[in-house]
């Protein structure tokens, strides 16, 4: 009985010892790496370049004054559509006490003159209707006359000019009403009623009263890389992607490239200028910031393959493509053609039924993807 116990033990024993030996070297034994496949696709294939910027109007004018004063009224504000030559504002003079006082004297100096000139006249025109004096004495008397009339009436109007802006005689071509120079929207008013104002002169830009522009003529303004600047040229279509404005793409046509570069942040920038093509339902708010996407090339409905699955051996470029044999590849050399960075075309070599080899799966996520499927 002893014996047969013993046995027994013996053999219990042996069997754990070769379950383990058995275990370990399962677990110790390299299990087969597993790769996913994918098929080449057809898809479109662009090549671009993108340049930041924003889209401003073509034409934004500054209105200032042609006077200095005070901002008497405001017809206008920002939003409002104005036409050319339209009224935008008018300012009141405030005169230079020295100024306006020499203007005073030379008035009463001619009121003086002419009413001593008028005297003459009349007397002198009243000698010749007697014939007591030539016709020599009377005209020199009449000329002295007009002149001083005339000096009269100029240093009423120089007054007028100084104290108003605006003579009697000419209230519609007075400097003290502000004009717009363009037809197009009023985009900021920077003054107020009563502020002081400053006249655009030789040694002064003036004040700015308003900022007018014409919103249906805008384009955007950007920069582009020197590594790309070679690969655009004037009169290629862009498409304009603006943030503020959510899934509404533009259509521009590149009109602009800069001959010189400007060095920014270690990288030498181009300036470009596109014209923005928009329809009648359509609008766009100064200062907006956009992407332009420029299409440097592009090709339609091309068999592709993601661009990480190529690899290259010396000047060639290969894939690995499955055979009849589960996990089993083999190498083909391939002609390739345009790539945008993610995807690249296939121009020879492949067709749509090939499982191109990719990237190793993970055996835990093998693991857990039969577990679930269970």
């Amino acid at each position: 009985m002893k014996k047969a116990l013993r046995i027994i033990g013996i053999v219990i024993l042996a069997g754990i010892f070769g379950g383990t030996l058995f275990f370990l070297y399962n677990k110790s034994k390299k299990k087969p790496d597993v790769f996913e496949t994918k098929n080449p696709f057809v898809s479109d294939v662009i090549n671009k370049t993108v340049a930041t910027g924003s889209v401003v109007p073509r034409f934004e004018i500054e209105i200032k004054p042609q006077v200095s004063g005070i901002i008497d009224e405001l017809f206008v504000e920002a939003g409002d559509k104005v036409e050319k030559n339209q009224v935008v504002a008018r300012i009141k003079i405030i005169p230079d006490m020295v100024t306006l006082n020499a203007a005073e004297t030379r008035l009463n100096r001619a009121k003086i003159n002419f009413e001593d000139a008028k005297t003459d006249y009349e007397r002198q025109q009243g000698l010749f209707d007697k014939n007591v004096i030539s016709y020599e004495e009377f005209k020199n008397a009449k000329v002295v006359y007009d002149s001083q009339k005339e000096e009269l009436n100029a240093a009423e109007n120089n007054l007028e000019l100084i104290k108003n802006g605006v003579t009697k005689k000419a209230e519609t071509t007075t400097n003290t009403l502000v004009r717009s120079t363009i037809t197009g929207t009023v985009l900021d008013v920077p003054v107020k009623a009563g502020n002081s104002v400053i006249q655009s002169n030789t040694f002064n830009d003036g004040t700015t009263i308003a900022t007018v522009a014409n919103m249906n003529d805008m384009i955007f303004e950007g920069k582009v890389d020197e590594t790309e600047v070679g690969k655009i040229e004037t009169g290629m279509p862009i498409e304009l992607e603006i943030g503020a404005i959510e899934k509404e793409k533009f259509s521009a046509i590149l009109e602009y490239i800069s001959p010189k570069g400007l060095e920014e942040n270690g990288a030498i920038q181009f300036e470009i200028k596109a014209s923005v093509q928009l329809t009648k339902d359509q609008f766009i708010r100064a200062g907006y910031s956009a992407n332009a996407n420029i299409v440097l090339d592009r090709r339609d409905s091309v068999l592709v393959i993601p661009e990480g699955l190529l690899k290259f051996e010396h000047d060639s470029s290969f894939v690995e493509v499955q055979t009849d044999m589960d996990q089993q590849f083999e190498k083909r050399f391939v002609q390739t053609g345009l790539s945008d960075g993610i995807n690249i075309e296939i121009t020879s070599g492949l067709n749509k039924d090939d499982k191109v080899k990719g990237e190793k799966i993970d055996p835990k996520k093998l693991k857990e993807g039969k577990t679930s499927q269970g």
